[in-house]
């Protein structure tokens, strides 16, 4: 594997830290969509495309990791997690207004199903083989990461209403 798709994979190296990869790469994919936040007209649009992009080369990339003698599902492979908090961020409503509350519970939501991996998340993580399969679960747990993370922002939104 050259350095450069190494580099791709490991979330530009974040997969490399001793502590937590998944976290670290995670923590990557949402400075990446803070920046797309501020800098870009249609951040949901661009979050999206950007997801589906580390989404395809994460499973192409894998898959040769992996032919080429590399571990199924290793660690340090975290474009995965980019791939999913960019969808979880991206499928939550207007990213301009509130930005950093929706952003933080999209990380924690995501988390919680990257992590916990219940129902369809972990039956694929288990079925899937190859890049699709490190790939798929995580983008299932940004979908599923967005849908509790409205939730959360709902909740936000009503206590702050009473004043709480």
């Amino acid at each position: 594997m050259n350095k450069i798709k190494w580099f791709i994979l490991t979330g530009f190296y974040s997969g490399l830290l001793p502590k937590a990869p998944g976290t670290w790469g995670s923590i990557v994919g949402t400075v990446i969509a803070y920046l797309v936040i501020k800098f870009f007209p249609t951040p949901n649009q661009t979050l999206l495309m950007l997801a589906m992009l580390f989404f395809v080369i994460g499973v192409k990339f894998t898959d040769e990791y992996e032919k080429n003698g590399g571990i199924h599902d290793d660690k340090r492979i975290v474009i995965d997690e980019i791939a999913g908090i960019l969808i979880a961020i991206g499928l939550l409503g207007d990213l301009k207004n509130d930005t950093l509350i929706k952003i933080f519970f999209a990380f924690v939501a995501f988390r919680i199903f990257d992590i916990w991996k219940p129902s369809i998340i972990g039956r694929i993580d288990k079925k899937l083989k190859g890049g699709l399969g490190v790939m798929a679960d995580d983008a299932l747990a940004g979908i599923f990461g967005a849908i509790l993370a409205g939730i959360f922002y709902i909740g936000y939104l009503k206590l702050k209403s009473l004043g709480l």
